[in-house]
């Protein structure tokens, strides 16, 4: 039998001569950050992840980014939404987050939307918490995780509230002024200016006092 290109291509058909069933294309990695407003940045999610990606020996051709400036109190985010019409498509394999948090907010809406991702074989990488979640016990302890984050919300929403009591008792709690957000230093320097402690002024911004006193030293 003489080989030829004919027979080349006849051998790569089935029977009938038509085309065999075509490969699916490779599985994207997408990694997902998210900050709560639009004044912040995600670089520091951004670069971690990419560290954990050049560690695990991935190629930048395979991950796809998501980034959102939402609140995680809610699932309608515009690349949330888009992530989820990628993995609807059968085109992401794999799902890498800072922190699971960065997911969702809210106890309910996360145990759901990673009982799904696990369902349909998705893997989930949560790099800060050294995890992968798959499985019934990837589902396990993912709301345990989403648990805790929702409490550590409610908990930081207290404290603020208190802070904030405590200024308006002392009489120089004024409100935020109209185009500042609450990490700003500046804020925190006129706090700090007007009596309050590290500690009330950390209440008052819902931050940690190791963050108050960056801001009073920068």
């Amino acid at each position: 039998m003489v080989w030829t290109e004919t027979t080349e291509r006849q051998n790569d058909c089935s029977p009938t001569g038509t085309p065999g069933p075509l490969e699916k294309p490779p599985m994207t990695i997408a990694a997902y950050c998210r900050v709560s407003s639009r004044h912040q940045k995600a670089d520091g999610q951004v670069s971690e992840i990419n560290k954990w990606l050049v560690a695990h020996g991935y190629d930048d051709q395979q991950v796809s980014w998501f980034i959102d400036k939402e609140s995680g109190k809610t699932l309608r985010r515009p690349e949330f939404e888009r992530l989820q019409r990628e993995i609807f498509a059968g085109k992401v394999g794999t799902i890498i987050v800072w922190k699971l948090d960065r997911l969702s907010r809210r106890l309910r809406d996360g145990v759901n939307l990673l009982a799904d991702w696990c369902e349909r074989g998705l893997k989930i990488i949560v790099i800060t918490q050294q995890i992968e979640l798959n499985g019934a016990v990837g589902r396990m302890i993912a709301a345990l995780l989403l648990g805790l984050a929702e409490i550590e919300l409610e908990y930081r929403a207290e404290r603020q509230a208190a802070g904030i009591e405590v200024a308006k008792k002392r009489g120089i709690y004024k409100g935020r002024k109209k185009g500042t957000t609450k990490g700003e230093p500046q804020r925190a320097k006129e706090l700090r200016a007007k009596g309050l402690k590290v500690s009330e002024i950390a209440q008052a911004m819902a931050t940690s006092k190791r963050t108050v006193q960056r801001y009073l030293a920068a």
